[in-house]
């Protein structure tokens, strides 16, 4: 049990759009993320997701609007809500998320950004 610097692990990738876990509490899986332009419209059936901006601004679209979520703030996606996080004039985005270990990145859709492993750092 040591603590866990948020800036020293996002300081240690660069690849966007590909999480690292950082973190298991039990089943659930901290991960964290650095994202740049639009990904891809996605759903988990199963799952909640919690998405916190450490550095940045995400907007995190969905089919009949669009949110934004600042630095500090956080947004959880409910399960079966299809949603499309991105970001806006070339700007990349840090985040933290939580959820289950099993979440599909991509949900059911299968794209060329889809991750299968999340790297732990």
């Amino acid at each position: 049990m040591k603590p866990i610097n948020l800036k020293e692990k996002h300081a240690l990738f660069s690849k966007q759009w590909h999480p690292h876990q950082i973190a298991m509490v039990d089943d659930m899986q901290v991960i964290l993320a650095k994202i740049k332009d639009e990904f891809v419209w996605h759903s988990h059936e199963n799952e909640d997701e919690l998405f916190q901006v450490l550095k940045g601004t995400l907007h995190m679209k969905f089919r009949d609007r669009t949110e934004i979520v600042k630095e500090g703030e956080l947004i959880v996606v409910p399960k079966g809500v299809e949603h499309c996080p991105s970001t806006e004039n070339g700007e990349e985005v840090h985040l933290l998320l939580f959820e289950k270990k099993n979440t599909a990145h991509t949900g059911d859709v299968q794209h060329e950004m889809t991750q299968t492993h999340y790297p732990k750092i």
